[in-house]
């Protein structure tokens, strides 16, 4: 295996976003959720010792099992200091067991079990979505716990500064330090409610993933992995495996399947009819399908198994033209029934021009009671853009496209919205 300095530097950034969170999980399980700089502190110095070792030694064949050994003995060392200190609570009958020199390590050993991770990851995520918790600090906290990602990634991916992420972890630590939340799976009379809340978040980070608002980068390929590897945690426990979680999968699965076609090699959108079908991932399509004949068990309709079907819709047809707009515009109405938005209104407003026409479209969104919140929302003034072409109205066309320009953050949103003024001269 290569050792030079910058292979050792790109393989433990990799092992950082893809091992970091397991370690979190595990460690705030022996530390508890009060003591989580602890447990930073014991990561973050795992990683320099296997910088200067590596470099030194070689990389070991298996670096993900020596950051774990290490990490590992370092946790032992601060429990074995640590065990009389009023710092840690080691009085609970879960690490009980950590103060004695006869249990230490085959409690230790036990923990660090891969079958113990992935339900300890599962409790951080609760423990993240915690109901006293804002949606934001939620999200800021899930990012940098399990997902490996540093204070200035949130802050980019989230177009804010470094110092606001700062106050948000910071406040989110004071929480959990006042409150010694624990880490576990919520009991049954609130499992529901509780995972509605993770299932929200990683929802809302998967969108983030795949539109992003505040990046240069219309897709956030990593927030889609991240979202999706968090997901499947959800619908791999017994105790997590709702429909809705099937169904938010099965959501991932379409949305990501269409990823590679949605861009130019120069990174400009390409818009839905224009998308060449066969770079779609009929692999990933496939498995949310899956997903979602598991999502279909029982009686339960959510906003995720809609989007979902909506999402499969558009998989599934051979071409735009031949699109089941009818079924599309069927399932927006069953969406705005049980979960009314300005915004899904608005996206249903797409389907009545597809199915209906442009005349119809831009009489259903005049007549919404919400319309006038919609006017500080850039994808609004596109879609009358796109309204106003299709009825021959290039001035109040190029107004709305302008307008749009105006309210998104996204450079490649502006140029996907010049190319359509540019068209309105031809």
């Amino acid at each position: 295996m290569n050792s030079s300095p910058h292979s050792i530097n790109t393989l433990t950034d990799h092992l950082f976003r893809h091992e970091s969170g397991k370690m979190v999980a595990v460690l705030t399980k022996i530390f508890g959720t009060e003591n989580l700089e602890t447990v930073e502190d014991v990561i973050q110095q795992t990683f320099m010792d296997a910088i200067q070792v590596w470099k030194l030694k070689g990389i070991p064949e298996n670096p993900s099992a020596w950051l774990f050994r290490v990490a590992k003995n370092k946790a032992i060392d601060i429990i074995r200091k640590n065990k009389h200190s009023l710092q840690y609570d080691f009085n609970d009958s879960e690490r009980a067991l950590l103060k004695s020199e006869y249990t230490l390590m085959s409690t230790m050993d036990h923990l660090w079990k891969d079958e113990m991770i992935s339900d300890d990851m599962l409790r951080m995520m609760f423990a993240c979505c915690h109901q006293d918790i804002s949606q934001e600090n939620q999200i800021t906290l899930i990012l940098k716990t399990l997902c490996g990602f540093s204070t200035a990634e949130i802050a980019k991916a989230f177009l804010t500064s470094e110092d606001t992420i700062s106050k948000r972890l910071f406040r989110t630590k004071t929480f959990f330090r006042n409150q010694k939340i624990k880490l576990e799976i919520p009991s049954s009379h609130e499992l529901k409610n509780r995972t509605d809340a993770v299932i929200n978040a990683i929802y809302l980070l998967f969108n983030e993933g795949y539109n992003s608002t505040h990046s240069d980068e219309l897709i956030r390929k990593d927030l889609i992995d991240e979202a999706k590897l968090l997901c499947q945690l959800l619908c791999d426990n017994p105790q997590t495996q709702q429909p809705e979680t099937f169904a938010l999968m099965a959501l991932i699965c379409f949305h990501s399947a269409r990823s590679d076609s949605r861009l130019t090699t120069e990174g400009e959108i390409i818009l839905l009819p224009y998308q060449d079908r066969k770079l779609w991932n009929w692999d990933l399509i496939r498995e949310g399908n899956d997903f979602m004949n598991k999502a279909a068990v029982g009686n339960t309709i959510s906003t995720y198994h809609l989007e979902a079907a909506i999402a499969y819709e558009h998989c599934t047809a051979p071409t735009f033209e031949q699109t089941n707009w009818p079924q599309i515009l069927n399932y927006y109405e069953m969406l705005c029934t049980i979960a009314y938005s300005p915004i899904t209104e608005m996206n249903r407003a797409v389907a009545v021009m597809q199915v209906h026409g442009a005349h119809e479209a831009l009489q259903f969104l005049q007549n919404m009671a919400d319309h006038k919140k919609l006017e500080s929302y850039y994808l609004y003034h596109s879609l009358l853009g796109e309204i106003k072409t299709r009825l021959h109205n290039s001035n109040e066309a190029k107004q709305h496209f302008e307008k749009a320009m105006g309210l998104t953050h996204s450079d490649v949103e502006k140029k996907m919205l010049k190319v359509k003024m540019g068209a309105l001269l031809n």
